[in-house]
């Protein structure tokens, strides 16, 4: 049984109760005022955050009987507005407003690029997110499927020559894009020097300097040799690295050894989809290395083959600019924590009957308290130079439940001596609700946003769940094809803009799902800064390297500025179900069975078995992608919408998840740690939890994986303590 220490009429779990023990001194709160601070929080909050989850079970029972009584027609549109207009699911608009949030980051507000989101459990994926704000472009190129694998250009476990050569030329042509010289190529290049303040590149045909002469940021070394090479364009810098003596360099005409870009500027370290925190144990963990980020201690022992190191937060870095100052730029990705939703309690701590509290009121606490280490200085790095500490808060419904979160941090600022708004908030628009009322939204947090994003995947979760009892619907492939995802996209950036968020703020777009189709991406992810977008969501550092590109290729401020005047119609598209309007043959409805369930199964056999909340996950192909809760949320919705409405029946969908279960063990064979499902479909938890997510589907609240979920982890946690 866990153990437990009181406190203030409060049970804390002693792992977590430790661990904040240890991570309070330095931050003037007192241990005695931290834990009468959650104490209080707790009474304060609990019955409001209670009422806002019975709120969306009302919400939803009465949308269920709606759509039962007018299910088999087509659905009349007004009668359907009328009800969310009574039912208080679409609420009154927001005044004409702008946020008037201050004291926010550049990286936040000016500057242009990829968001990395990594769970925070992992020190390794943590830091080395932290410290992708600068990327290798050679190593990212070099490695991935950009470069095709022919003509001797193959990927190689020593340096490749002729893959090298490619690698160059493509740089080359990315710097001809970015940093265009006059009349040449960068490909032409034999050396690169600094004179007079201005850039000079050598090539067989003379010398040549930038185009636009104020690209030149500032450089390293000496002025005729230099070391480094800062360029900037649209707030981007990169670096032309130049090391004669280097593999690498010795074999560049102009011994250029790398192209580093500015990518990841900002990261959120996850606290809620990425991670499997069930317990006072895991919760420690969470908060720990959330500690360790905050004060710049956290480091991760990383063995490769013979070589062993320690990884840690990388240092600013330092240049002298064309005028002989110095510019000093950031070294680390600007860090926003997320913290989970409304919905889910923890048993890591108990109130005063024994309840399990909020979790969402644990995290809003712990978060800011550790974040106090960064606003007093107390490491050797800053995270928010503007004296900020950054939450993102997902999964909320509706301008109430934004309210109910800047309500609580109001009163954790106050408990803790901060200062009225330093806990600043982004606000995920993912549920259905949030989106038809996003300007409400949005002005319920005016003065703490800094970050609005569309996140996709919960959204169609959502869309499924809200209007499960409708009828069936799409194949889950086709719902980027329906009227409701691109009024939802487009309705972000325009209402976003509409309130100034345009040099203020974020608006984001969501995840590439495929880390290893990197010419996919760069093909395709274009499109996030061409709509608006200031940043968008990538599943690696490598990643975040080539996805910086799109942003010197498209000037976000300007685009924005495009757009401030556009202003469409979305609310009926928005309202629209993605309702199934055909027959599908036999066929059509097992493969979307079978990429369902195997999805569901690789997914969530690591987060019981292993307590992995997000990974690179083979799919029905084996192609892998990342899997996180909001995959599993549409996937499991999807079966269980069409297990309901007749699509498939409860024989099949068994019979395809023990089919898939073989597919997935398969898949798993070569890890010495895994536990097969197909042993024993019964003692396995894993299974019986992708079980549950399917057939306890429709009851689920909002059709969220987390009840699921949390409820199995804990048994094979008790299960391996017993064993």
């Amino acid at each position: 049984m866990p153990e437990y220490v009181a406190q203030h009429g409060l049970q804390i779990g002693r792992p977590l109760y430790e661990l904040l023990e240890h991570a309070l001194p330095g931050t003037g709160v007192d241990s005695d005022v931290f834990w009468r601070t959650l104490a209080d929080l707790v009474a304060q909050f609990t019955d409001r955050n209670a009422a806002l989850i019975d709120r969306r079970h009302d919400i939803q029972q009465s949308l269920d009987d709606w759509h039962r009584e007018h299910r088999g027609g087509k659905p009349d549109r007004a009668a359907y507005e009328t009800l969310l207009k009574e039912l208080g699911y679409i609420t009154e608009g927001a005044p004409e407003f702008e946020i008037s949030t201050t004291n926010v980051d550049p990286e936040i507000s000016q500057l242009p690029g990829p968001q990395l989101v990594v769970p925070v459990t992992n020190a390794r994926f943590a830091l080395n997110a932290a410290n992708a704000r600068w990327g290798s472009l050679f190593d990212a190129l070099y490695g991935a499927d950009l470069i095709a694998e022919t003509d001797g250009a193959e990927k190689s476990v020593s340096y490749n020559p002729k893959r090298g050569e490619k690698v160059f030329a493509w740089a080359a042509g990315f710097l001809d894009e970015a940093f265009p010289l006059n009349g040449v190529s960068h490909h032409d290049a034999q050396a690169y020097q600094v004179a007079d303040g201005a850039l000079v590149v050598t090539t067989h045909n003379g010398q040549a300097g930038l185009a636009d002469p104020a690209q030149l940021a500032g450089y390293q070394g000496t002025p005729g040799a230099p070391d480094v090479v800062l360029l900037v364009n649209h707030g981007l810098h990169v670096e032309i690295q130049i090391d004669g003596s280097h593999p690498v360099g010795q074999s560049h005409p102009a011994n250029v050894k790398d192209v580093v870009t500015e990518a990841a500027i900002s990261t959120i370290e996850d606290f809620e989809d990425s991670v499997a925190a069930v317990d006072a144990e895991d919760k420690a963990l969470v908060y720990s290395n959330w500690l360790g980020l905050m004060k710049g201690d956290l480091t991760e022992a990383v063995n490769k083959g013979d070589d062993s190191f320690t990884r840690r937060l990388a240092a600013d870095r330092t240049y002298i600019t064309p005028d002989g100052s110095t510019l000093k730029l950031p070294g680390r990705s600007l860090m926003l924590a997320r913290n989970v939703g409304h919905l889910m309690t923890t048993p890591a701590v108990l109130d005063s009957d024994g309840n399990e509290i909020y979790e969402g009121i644990l995290d809003a606490l712990c978060t800011a308290a550790i974040g106090i280490h960064d606003l007093a200085g107390n490491g050797p790095h800053t995270n928010s130079r503007a004296g900020s500490l950054y939450i993102v808060k997902p999964k909320m419904h509706g301008p109430e439940e934004v309210e109910f979160t800047c309500d609580l941090f109001t009163r954790v600022e106050q408990h803790l001596g901060l200062e009225t708004n330093t806990l600043k908030v982004g606000v995920m628009d993912e549920e259905r609700r949030t989106s038809i009322n996003l300007g409400a939204c949005i002005h319920a947090a005016r003065e703490r946003l800094i970050f609005i994003n569309t996140g996709f995947l919960d959204r169609t979760g959502d869309e499924i769940h809200t209007s499960m009892q409708a009828g069936p619907m799409v194949p889950k492939g086709e719902m980027k094809s329906t009227p409701w995802l691109t009024a939802y996209e487009n309705n972000n950036v325009d209402t976003g803009l509409a309130v100034g968020l345009r040099g203020r703020a974020q608006i984001g777009k969501g995840m590439w799902p495929a880390p290893d189709n990197l010419a996919a991406m760069m093909a395709s992810k274009i499109g996030h800064p061409e709509a608006g977008a200031n940043t968008a969501w990538v599943p690696s550092p490598t990643a975040a390297t080539l996805h910086a590109i799109h942003y010197h290729r498209c000037d976000v401020s300007a685009r924005q500025n495009e757009l401030t005047e556009r202003r469409g119609h979305y609310h009926d598209d928005l309202l629209t179900i993605p309702l199934l309007d055909r027959e599908l043959t036999d066929d059509e409805i097992q493969k979307e069975l079978d990429n369902n369930c195997q999805g569901i199964l690789g997914y969530v056999v690591r987060w019981i078995d292993h307590g992995v909340g997000c990974s690179k996950v083979p799919d029905i192909t084996d192609t892998p992608l990342m899997e996180d809760r909001a995959t599993c949320r549409i996937s499991s919705q999807h079966v269980a919408n069409w297990l309901h409405h007749g699509i498939a029946d409860r024989q099949q969908i068994e019979d395809t998840l023990q089919r898939m279960a073989a597919v997935v063990d398969r898949q798993n064979a070569d890890d010495p740690a895994y536990r097969p499902m197909t042993d024993d479909f019964e003692a396995s938890i894993a299974f019986q939890a992708a079980r549950d997510l399917i057939f306890k589907g429709l009851n689920s609240p909002s059709g969220y994986t987390e009840p699921a979920l949390h409820m199995r982890r804990l048994q094979r946690k008790a299960a391996d303590r017993a064993s």
